[in-house]
């Protein structure tokens, strides 16, 4: 019996070490998505009691001229582009308020975990109840004031508003940790070198505290546009989408396709069609990442 060479028998080695996990992987994760594309090339329709069907990319294409579909869409982009900036300014001023010199800093680090500790459906109630138009919080403390609030709800763009700060100030907690962590890992040798060279607080700012938060900067924003574009729980527990479609996500749109309608060939290709807008959004801030560090 001859001896493997060192080199091949190391390579047998790792393949033995990652095969568990790259076996775990496949029935966990990549035969899942395989079987949801295959799916959604279906007309598989549970309420129509037809045979499920090979159809290719009719389901894709039909897609396009779904109201619906078009509307979900714009929403969820739209959310995306006002809630991600949103979340990531208030998350930054969060991070160096907590990052300051308090003598006892646990009930600012406390008052930031607690909106990321919250679950997110539960987020919604509490704040569906805040902006109710009759019993709700805010429009109670405007009557103090003698100011007749608005009946949220009811209104497209007050409704998309509430969802939207909602959304704004759970995610901020996320991300004020993530630059927390960053603005800690900072020498504060810098900061007293470009106190020396004349550099105020907001030269120190642009010039020491940017530059060096650009990695984590980066990482939370690619977790929060992900999330952001995955959004479910907060418009779903606050308006179910209302008025009419205004705040249904493509996540909504997915849950009633698939659930509500069986129509699993529809959901799935719809779950495709976001799964390619995450992964395209995870590639592009993976470059940046990259070139941030």
């Amino acid at each position: 019996m001859t001896r493997l060479p060192a080199e091949r028998a190391e390579r047998l080695l790792g393949i033995a070490l990652v095969l568990p996990a790259l076996l775990l992987l496949g029935g966990i994760v990549i035969y899942p998505v395989l079987r949801l594309l295959g799916l959604s090339l279906t007309n598989l329709d549970l309420s129509s009691g037809l045979p499920e069907r090979f159809v290719g990319l009719r389901n894709y294409f039909d897609l396009w001229s779904d109201p619906t579909f078009v509307q979900s869409l714009t929403t969820t982009v739209i959310l995306t582009v006002v809630t991600v900036p949103g979340g990531m300014l208030a998350g930054l001023g969060l991070a160096l308020l907590a990052n300051l010199g308090f003598r006892r800093k646990w009930p600012v680090r406390l008052a930031l975990l607690m909106p990321w500790a919250m679950p997110l459906a539960f987020t919604g109630l509490i704040f569906a109840w805040f902006f109710d138009g009759e019993y709700g919080l805010i429009n109670g403390v405007l009557r103090l004031f003698g100011i007749a609030g608005p009946i949220w709800f009811n209104s497209v763009f007050w409704s998309f508003f509430a969802v939207s700060l909602t959304i704004i100030w759970k995610s901020s907690s996320f991300v004020a940790l993530v630059l927390l962590a960053g603005l800690q890992a900072i020498p504060r040798e810098l900061y007293e070198a470009a106190s020396i060279d004349g550099a105020g607080r907001w030269r120190q700012f642009r010039g020491v505290t940017l530059p060096l938060l650009r990695p984590a900067i980066a990482v939370a924003l690619i977790f929060r546009t992900i999330t952001a574009l995955q959004t479910f729980d907060i418009p779903y527990t606050m308006t179910k989408g209302g008025p009419g479609s205004s705040t249904q996500t493509l996540a909504m749109y997915i849950y009633q396709s698939t659930v509500d309608d069986l129509a699993l060939g529809r959901g799935a290709a719809i779950a495709i069609v976001l799964a390619l807008i995450s992964l395209v959004v995870s590639v592009f801030y993976m470059r940046q990442l990259r070139a941030a560090t």
